[in-house]
């Protein structure tokens, strides 16, 4: 009698292989479902395809880039990230994080590729540089526009995650000297989700293969092709300094009062304005914290050529297309309607006892000047 093909171990058998708790299974579904804007009921349906559902084929490709997007990934605020779904998706083929190299760990590529031909998941970090044929970043002889092509061809769906893959990042900044392409301009026949930032949260990147894994297919992408779940807002609309940009109170250096006050960062550079991204939901380090409520302006690194839009801490003149906000200069009075009139008129009251400190001081000083000459 032939001995039974065991089933591969689905991702919920994963977990309690390694040692979770069906509480805290449900608890890392609560999380996805949450960071991913489900409703209750999405929350049963990740729990019920990560039960059912074996491991994604997911093929994991580095290219001109830091890695950072690896390290936010696997330093997921819930354990359970790195250690079930990237411990999972990683054994086919990443090459700075499996345990396989040089031969056998392009024979495990070539096996996924033939084996799930039209399955599996492509993930590229980093951008492409296409100039001098290439040389500028090749792997086992190969240039990295020539590894893209075949592994793309049999995938099922690309993912680029960070600024690199997404839009070049600071490789492509000018002049650009090794022609470093996004991803999406390369592969074409096949759906690119863009995950940018530089790098991208953690749960954000959890997010998207979780929902590839729930529903079989790529989530609701925006028009620049960005997962809709996590890049509909932009880091203004969910930052919880609005209030101060709204009033018109802003940090004019680092180092002033109003910076000690929690005042807005627009006017020493934040790009929150015009930066789509979920940091001031999601935030980092296990929701902690996110580099506005650390008192550093929002880089917009999540958005294409962040690094050539002007200085990081010089603020941006004008926001085009949103209306009221067109300029921090303006804001205080627009927005607010009566309110603003009230704000303008205790302005011009401060500015009026300002002139009169001023002119007392000067007066003072006068007199001072005059007594020491008198002495």
């Amino acid at each position: 009698m032939p001995t039974p093909i065991k089933e591969a171990p689905t991702y919920y058998d994963e977990v309690r292989r390694k040692g979770y708790s069906r509480r805290e299974f449900m608890q890392f579904c609560t999380m996805l479902a949450a960071y991913m804007g489900l409703s209750q009921a999405g929350i049963a349906q990740i729990a019920k395809a990560m039960q059912q559902k074996t491991r994604l084929p997911v093929i994991w490709l580095h290219f001109q880039e830091c890695t950072c997007c690896s390290e936010s990934f696997i330093r997921s605020s819930h354990p359970m990230v790195a250690d079930i779904l990237l411990d999972q998706i990683s054994l086919d083929y990443t090459e700075t994080l499996m345990a396989a190299s040089g031969f056998q760990a392009e024979e495990a590529m070539k096996n996924t590729m033939t084996k799930y031909k039209g399955e599996y998941i492509l993930c590229v970090e980093g951008s492409v540089p296409t100039d001098a044929d290439g040389v500028y970043c090749m792997i086992g002889g190969k240039t990295s526009l020539q590894i893209l092509e075949e592994a793309a061809e049999g995938a099922k769906a690309i993912i680029a995650w960070g600024s690199c893959a997404s839009n070049g990042c600071v490789q492509a900044a000018k002049p650009n000297p090794t022609s470093a392409t996004p991803i999406h301009k390369l592969v074409h026949g096949k759906p690119v989700i863009k995950v940018p930032g530089c790098p991208p949260i953690g749960e954000v990147m959890a997010g998207v293969i979780v929902h590839v894994v729930t529903f079989g297919k790529i989530p609701e992408l925006d028009g620049m092709g960005r997962p809709k779940a996590f890049y509909s807002k932009r880091v203004h609309d969910t930052c919880y300094r609005r209030p101060y940009y709204d009033a018109g109170l802003y940090v004019e250096s680092f180092d002033d009062e109003n910076a000690k006050k929690g005042y807005c960062l627009y006017k020493v550079g934040c790009k929150g304005p015009s930066t789509y991204n979920a940091c001031g939901v999601t935030k980092w380090n296990n929701g902690t914290s996110f580099p506005i409520q650390s008192g550093h302006g929002c880089f917009g690194c999540s958005e294409a050529n962040f690094w050539d839009n002007g200085r990081i801490y010089e603020r941006a003149s004008a926001f085009p297309g949103f209306g009221i906000e067109s300029t921090a200069d303006t804001v205080g009075k627009i927005a607010l309607g009566v309110t603003a009139g009230a704000i303008g008129a205790h302005a011009i009251m401060t500015n009026i006892r300002k002139h009169k400190m001023i002119t007392d001081l000067e007066k003072e000083g006068r007199k001072s000047e005059q007594d020491l000459e008198n002495t």
